[in-house]
């Protein structure tokens, strides 16, 4: 399947499944977390409170509740340590992670936000190239989305450069 690249809030995207870029406790927290967590509502965070947090690397899927997606996938991406800590693998696996489990409960479509890039410092460009690599693989129709215009450009610039046939890039209506 290819794989799109678009602009904007993911929270709006009308997708089977989004990622979530969560910390441990599954919680809530800032970035795209926070803002998924918001968007979806109280009922959300009652429920991550049932699930007992996550490791870096596993995922767990919830319902989508008040968001358009019908579920969400929480993935506890790795905190950037120079490269020394196999950031590189577990970043990886989160994807691969998300993916398969999506995949098993049915769903078609999946949207990625750039996972630990934000406060967790993971370097974009090396996580985006992480990222197209592992989602070009998959069965399911990928999204994979950005907030920022710099972060969109590169992310398009990336994907050009990595001989993508299949994939495109969009910038989507403000809702």
């Amino acid at each position: 399947m290819p794989v799109h690249l678009v602009k904007g809030d993911i929270t709006q995207l009308e997708v089977d499944v989004i990622v979530n870029a969560a910390n441990v406790t599954l919680l809530g927290g800032g970035g795209v977390d926070g803002a998924i967590h918001r968007a979806a509502g109280i009922k959300l965070r009652l429920h991550c409170a049932t699930l007992g947090g996550a490791r870096t690397g596993q995922v767990k899927l919830t319902p989508g509740f008040n968001l358009k997606a019908k579920a969400i996938a929480h993935a506890v991406g790795p905190v950037w340590r120079n490269g020394h800590s196999d950031e590189d693998a577990l970043l990886e696996s989160r994807y691969r992670n998300a993916l398969r489990l999506a995949e098993e409960a049915g769903h078609r479509s999946i949207a990625f936000p750039a996972i630990s890039t934000g406060i967790f410092g993971f370097p974009f460009e090396r996580a985006t190239r992480i990222a197209l690599k592992v989602t070009r693989e998959s069965k399911l129709e990928v999204t994979l989305c950005f907030f920022s215009d710099a972060d969109f450009t590169t992310a398009q610039q990336l994907l050009i450069s990595s001989s993508s046939a299949g994939a495109s890039a969009s910038r989507p209506s403000a809702p």
